[in-house]
C-alpha cells in the first residue's frame, strides 16, 4: 500500500517535507479488528505537534492520520460489529481501557501516533473504535468531525454553558469553526464572539454567524462566561483569561502549546487574569462516547466543514500551508487506491 511515513522528528521550518512516499505491506486485521480502504484523511495541528517532538510518538517509523474515513474491506476473526463495505471513521483515540475516562487512562493509544493511522491506502483499527458516517456528509466532510469536530464537542461540553451564555473562541481553524456551528444549533440565544489574529478568519466567523469578531487581544461587547482556545500559543491564554466574566472558565483544546511566547505567561495578573473565581480547563484527547454521540448531532445540525483537499501525495505541502497558519477551515488528503 501507499503510505507517508514520519521517520524522524524535526521542526518544520528547518526542513519542510518530514514525510516520505513509502510503499508497505499491507496490514491484516487481527482479533477483533478490522481493515479500512482509507479515502479521506484530514490534517491536524497534532500531526505538527508529533513531527516537531512536543507529543512525540513512542517509537519510529510511523504513519500520521488520525481524522480517517474509509471502507471497511476485511474482518478480523472476532469482528462482528461491521461488514465488509461499511462506511466508517477512525479519531484520535485508537484504542483504550474502555473506561469513563478512557481518554486519560494510561491504556490509551492514539491513531497516528501509538498506531499507524491513515496517511495511507490502508489502516486497521479495534472494531470499538471505529464509527459509521452518517449519510449526510461526503467522505471528505466527514474527515475533519472525526477530531476537529469530536473534540471541539467535548471542549463545548466542558464550558458548562446554557443557553443564553456568553461564549468566545480564540483562534479560528479546523476545530473552531465546527464548534461556532454546533453552538449556534445548542444555544440558539447564546452570542459568539472569535478572537482570532488574521482579519480573513475573522471576516470567515461573522460568515458563520459569529456576533462579534476582534483581535486575539481585543475586548469582546461583553466578557464571555466561556471561551474555548484552540491556538498552539500562549499569549491568547493570557488574553481569554483577562476577557473572561468573573466565575468564567476558559478551555484550552490543544494537545501541546509551543515555546515561542511562554514568557507571556509572565504577563498574567492575579487579580485582572485569575481572582474572582475564574477557572482553566484543558481537553484531553476524546472518548469513543464522544464520537459516537457528536456524529449524529453533526448530522442533524448539519455541520458543514470548510475544506481544502489535497492529494495524498501532497501531505507535506498541506503540513507546511498548516504550519504558517493559512487554514481557512480544514484541510483533508484525498486517498483513492488505484
Amino acid at each position: 500500500m501507499r503510505a507517508m511515513l514520519l521517520e524522524r522528528l524535526m521542526p518544520l521550518d528547518t526542513d519542510s517535507d518530514p514525510l516520505r512516499a513509502v510503499e508497505l505491506p499491507d496490514p491484516e486485521p487481527a482479533g477483533d479488528e478490522i481493515r479500512l480502504r482509507v479515502t479521506a484523511c484530514g490534517v491536524c495541528h497534532t500531526e505538527l505537534d508529533e513531527i516537531e517532538g512536543r507529543t512525540a510518538p513512542p517509537r519510529l517509523p510511523v504513519v500520521p492520520g488520525h481524522e480517517v474515513v474509509g471502507v471497511v474491506d476485511r474482518l478480523g476473526p472476532r469482528a462482528r460489529r461491521f461488514r465488509p463495505g461499511d462506511r466508517v471513521g477512525v479519531g484520535w483515540i485508537h484504542s483504550s481501557s474502555g473506561l469513563t475516562d478512557e481518554n486519560i487512562d494510561p491504556a490509551f493509544r492514539a491513531t497516528g501516533r501509538d498506531a499507524n493511522g491513515g496517511y495511507a491506502e490502508l489502516m486497521t483499527v479495534r472494531e470499538d473504535y471505529a464509527y459509521p458516517i452518517p449519510a449526510a456528509f461526503t467522505d471528505i466532510e466527514a474527515a475533519p468531525l472525526l477530531c476537529a469536530g469530536g473534540v471541539g464537542y467535548r471542549a463545548l461540553r466542558l464550558t458548562g454553558i446554557g443557553n443564553g451564555q456568553r461564549l468566545g473562541l480564540t483562534g479560528f481553524g479546523g476545530s473552531a469553526h465546527l464548534v461556532l456551528q454546533l453552538a449556534r444549533h445548542l444555544y440558539p440565544d447564546t452570542q459568539i464572539y472569535v478572537f482570532a489574529r488574521d482579519p480573513s478568519a475573522r471576516a470567515f466567523a461573522l460568515e458563520l454567524g459569529a456576533h462579534w469578531a476582534g483581535d486575539t487581544t481585543d475586548a469582546p461587547p461583553h466578557p464571555p462566561h466561556a471561551i474555548i482556545d484552540t491556538t498552539p500559543a500562549w499569549r491568547p491564554v493570557v488574553a481569554a483569561l483577562g476577557h473572561l466574566r468573573s466565575g468564567g472558565r476558559l478551555v484550552i483544546n490543544a494537545i501541546r502549546k509551543e515555546d515561542g511566547d511562554r514568557d507571556a505567561l509572565l504577563d498574567l495578573d492575579y487579580a485582572r487574569d485569575l481572582w474572582l473565581e475564574k477557572e482553566i480547563k484543558t481537553v484531553a484527547n476524546v472518548t469513543r462516547r464522544d464520537l459516537a454521540d457528536f456524529l449524529p448531532l453533526a448530522a442533524r445540525v448539519p455541520l458543514r466543514p470548510e475544506v481544502q483537499v489535497y492529494p495524498l501525495d501532497e501531505a507535506n505541502r498541506a503540513l507546511r500551508e498548516l504550519r504558517r497558519g493559512r487554514v481557512p477551515g480544514a484541510k483533508v488528503l484525498a486517498i483513492a487506491r488505484p
